[in-house]
């Protein structure tokens, strides 16, 4: 059977007052409106709605720095057209030293700012490739025309980033079998709203829905897949083999005996895929590639981390040193996740040891850009799915969403003294709700709180497959089928 939230959650049953209330007891479900029709449908309302939220820095060419902080409709999108040569259609990974600073970004997102650009070739409103080439990067923007091509770039890859984000959804509607309804969390999410089109991380996204999703499925190697895709994207989708790592050990209550062969085929398919996406880059621009790596490690403590509230304060640490700390912090905080999933007294699931791995590390990493909270939406809607304590968690969030564009805008520089007072204590707050959130899954660990909640039976797989389930079937044939 497939759950029903209005009848589990209050803070459900209260939001659905606005269609009706919540389920009845002799209620049926819909023919054509099934569950997940119902998420596609408000992701793309959401989407919709955070694309408008972006039009005051379109309107105004994406020039005025009131604006864009001011409406926080900032994004690193239509700036990096003009400012990685793909205003030019450049490969990224060609070795334009010197005109052009290296793409910073995992191989993937350079693959996918790289195609949105050759799509918006087929309808280019600036002048011709000799022209741009013959002009300084600084002023490529003012070339005729120019404002209109970067805005229809932006439009391109907000469609191609609303591809991801519906391939998300499918994929968290299934991830819990039997409880497709937990994705809406995500679909109706304030923070998804806010922070989809700040960035290029709804790709990672996707492929960290798609691994939880094949995982579930009994599919190790797929699962595996997706890591390795969602690693090129983003780094932080390798976490999750932590996860199923656990999921494999567990052996409370002799429910399961240890299927280690069943890890090391994700971690193979994992490691597959990220080399194959990789091969282009390192074989026609090796030493772009590795730009990446070199800029995350030589950074020192950046926006929205508790290392520039520290720093800001007079306590300086090197990037050697917050490399060093950081790397013990979340070494010992995964250590603890891995003893705390084995001793749980029933089995954990997936997305609440992942949840856990990936807070700890944006808790002690050494940036933490808006968009960031996309890498734990997908995971905390599956790991603590109640409305309340996802609120109350996404408040934080935005609250520091406000805070770091005013921040950049100046608006909470102080009036005397050095320290932005009032931006530190946003960053403190957007800590705060992290760890909220971060307790209840580890009491929810700890104590074995019982959800309706089926997955796929690992000792069952056999090449990656599962024995039929029929909640699991159930989904799928009207979910994702579109029955």
């Amino acid at each position: 059977m497939v759950s029903s939230p209005t009848r589990e959650d209050p803070v459900a049953a209260a939001l659905s007052e606005v269609v009706g209330g919540p389920a009845g007891d002799h209620a049926r479900p819909h023919r054509w409106w099934t569950p997940v029709r119902v998420l596609l449908a408000v992701f793309t309302v959401v989407f919709a709605v955070g694309l408008v939220q972006k039009y005051p820095c379109g309107e105004t060419d994406w020039s005025s720095e009131t604006v864009r902080y001011g409406k926080m409709c900032y994004s690193d999108v239509p700036y990096l057209y003009t400012d990685r040569g793909f205003a030019e259609r450049r490969w990224p990974y060609d070795g334009s030293f010197g005109r052009y600073p290296v793409m910073e970004y995992p191989v993937l997102i350079s693959y996918l700012a790289w195609g949105a650009s050759k799509i918006t070739g087929l309808m280019p409103s600036g002048p011709s490739q000799a022209v741009r080439e013959a002009t300084p990067v600084a002023r490529l923007w003012g070339l005729p025309g120019m404002t209109r091509e970067v805005n229809t770039y932006f439009l391109v890859t907000a469609v191609l980033l609303f591809v991801c984000g519906i391939g998300a959804v499918l994929f968290l509607a299934g991830a819990s079998p039997g409880r497709p309804w937990d994705a809406m969390a995500f679909a109706l999410s304030p923070v998804l709203l806010l922070s989809s089109l700040v960035n290029w991380d709804l790709l990672a996204v996707l492929f960290t829905a798609g691994a939880l999703w094949a995982w579930a499925r009994g599919r190790p190697v797929l699962a595996g897949v997706m890591v390795g895709l969602g690693t090129a994207a983003k780094l932080y989708p390798m976490f999750l083999l932590g996860a199923f790592l656990v999921d494999v050990l567990w052996t409370g209550r002799g429910e399961r005996s240890r299927r280690t062969d069943l890890w090391m085929r994700a971690v193979a398919g994992g490691v597959v895929a990220w080399v194959v996406v990789n091969l282009p880059a390192l074989l026609t621009g090796a030493s772009a590639w590795k730009v990446f790596w070199s800029f995350n490690s030589s950074r020192g403590a950046d926006l929205g981390s508790l290392w520039l509230v520290l720093d800001q304060l007079g306590v300086h640490s090197s990037a050697h040193r917050i490399n060093l700390v950081s790397g013990l912090l979340f070494a010992v905080a995964c250590a603890a996740i891995l003893v705390l999933g084995l001793s749980a007294p029933r089995r954990p699931r997936v997305a609440q040891v992942a949840f856990l791995v990936v807070a700890a590390f944006l808790l002690v990493n050494k940036v933490y850009s808006p968009q960031y909270v996309l890498w734990l939406l997908p995971l905390a809607v599956l790991a603590r799915p109640r409305w309340r304590d996802l609120l109350i968690w996404q408040a934080c969030e935005v609250a520091y969403y406000a805070a770091v564009w005013l921040y950049l805008g100046g608006w909470l520089a102080p009036s005397s003294g050095t320290n932005p007072t009032a931006y530190q204590l946003a960053i403190v707050v957007r800590v705060l709700g992290e760890l909220y959130l971060v307790a209840l899954v580890v009491r929810d660990l700890w104590y074995g709180e019982v959800l309706d909640v089926e997955s796929a039976d690992l000792d069952g797989v056999e090449g990656g497959g599962r024995e039929p389930h029929p909640d699991v079937d159930l989904v799928a044939d009207r979910g994702h089928l579109g029955a």
